[in-house]
């Protein structure tokens, strides 16, 4: 199988060790990332921000073979049981094109907007092992035990340690291929870093227990600058893209509206379109995997559409305003402690009250973090021909500064027709 890709180039699946991502592919849990967007909302920002799960999946298996080829080059100093065995080397493709394979719709914001709902990491491993879904048996007819090994290694799991983080950590497979997949379809380029020779720069670490594989590390000074990029561009997104004020207010304005159908379900109410999934979820805190499977995007803005002639009158209006984009507004809470940001949130409360907008979705505290570097208890170093392996933040000055660092933004969020007595109340 080769494909284009407009992040990659050309990608190509054509070998036997590559034929478990083909068949893969060809599963209806698989296919069913077509229809997950891979940034939620963030299109009503930025309009190219249409890409999917499924495109995601197919650039992080691409970015993992590449990986694997990098590593056996360097793996002349493993002892044999450490190598990538061909095996090893499908079990850690199949991981890397299964790694998101449980996202519910808008991704990240769906899990984020049913209070108890499983998370989709649990709805990942599910997935690859029931014995009912095609994922499961098409790892399965490789080798039985396939499943649980996959399983485990999506959950960053395995005897290779280098390979579980590869899979889940701080260099790992999934962000090499979001950060270029996003600042490309969002028209960033802060997102943009060399992947080529950051993977050139991949070795082994020497500081491993005795009989333990060794950790991934960074080459030599040279390699650093291309670790210094990607964790810089990560940062960037965040700041740029992730934390995007017209994104947040959409996605409060949909957890404010999955919230309430939650409710109204809870107490009886019957809602059009409502998908079972949702209400079983709502009801018992969980759902069957047949029901959840049936979720994605266009199911969840049919139900809605659907929604905006609910008899609520709450529920009405705030479906309505999304399909319109009738976004809620943002004001920056900078440098507010967290008793600054709880009196600011009363007085937004207290004037949605004094209009008639007292039931709590219509003003919100939306408070976003991120930590874009930590090599406190990450094995990742860097290594030199003569010398101790290094931690990244003591050879780097920029990762020095950033390590441990927090960044915040905290923001209130709400109704426009709010906008100017809350502005005006907080800057008092």
């Amino acid at each position: 199988m080769i494909l284009r890709d407009p992040v990659h180039g050309l990608i190509a699946f054509d070998s036997a060790e590559d034929d478990i991502v083909v068949r893969l592919l060809a599963t209806s849990e698989v296919q069913r990332l077509r229809r997950i967007r891979q940034l939620g909302v963030a299109s009503l920002a930025f309009p190219g921000a249409e890409h999917t799960r499924f495109a995601h999946a197919i650039g992080t298996a691409n970015v993992m073979k590449r990986l694997i080829g990098r590593l056996r080059d360097v793996e002349h100093d493993l002892a044999p049981e450490q190598r990538l065995t061909r095996e090893r080397a499908r079990e850690a493709l199949a991981a890397a094109l299964l790694h998101d394979l449980g996202h519910g719709p808008l991704s990240h914001l769906f899990e984020e907007s049913l209070a108890g709902a499983p998370l989709h990491e649990e709805w990942s491993t599910r997935i690859i092992l029931d014995g009912y879904s095609e994922v499961s048996r098409v790892l399965a007819q490789e080798d039985p035990a396939l499943p649980a090994r996959v399983a485990a290694l999506v959950q960053g799991r395995h005897e290779l340690t280098y390979l579980a983080r590869a899979v889940s950590g701080t260099l790992d497979v999934d962000r090499c291929d979001y950060l270029l997949r996003d600042a490309h379809s969002t028209g960033v380029p802060y997102g943009r870093y060399d992947l080529d020779w950051l993977l050139r720069s991949l070795t082994f670490g020497r500081d491993n227990a005795p009989g333990e594989a060794p950790p991934l590390a960074i080459d030599g000074a040279k390699g650093i600058v291309s670790l210094e990029s990607f964790i810089l561009a990560r940062l960037f997104m965040f700041q740029q893209v992730y934390f995007h004020k017209a994104s947040r207010a959409a996605e409060w304005m949909i957890r404010a509206i999955l919230s309430r159908a939650a409710e109204l379900v809870r107490d009886g109410s019957a809602l059009p379109q409502m998908p079972v999934a949702i209400a079983s979820l709502a009801r018992h805190r969980k759902a069957t995997l047949d029901e959840y499977l049936e979720l994605d995007d266009g199911v969840l803005f049919g139900a809605m559409h659907a929604w905006e002639s609910s008899s609520d009158r709450t529920l009405s209006d705030l479906t309505t305003r999304i399909r319109r984009r009738s976004l809620f507004k943002t004001l920056e809470l900078y440098g507010m402690d967290a008793t600054g940001c709880a009196a600011a949130l009363q007085k937004a409360r207290d004037i949605a009250k004094q209009a008639g907008l007292a039931d709590g979705s219509y003003v919100g505290l939306d408070i976003a973090t991120d930590t874009p570097f930590s090599d406190e208890d990450d094995p990742l170093a860097v290594v030199f021909p003569h010398g101790a392996a290094r931690k990244p933040g003591d050879v780097s000055f920029l990762l020095g500064r950033l390590r441990g660092e927090t960044v915040t933004r905290a923001r209130l969020i709400f109704a426009p027709e709010l906008r100017d007595a809350i502005r005006a109340a907080v800057a008092e």
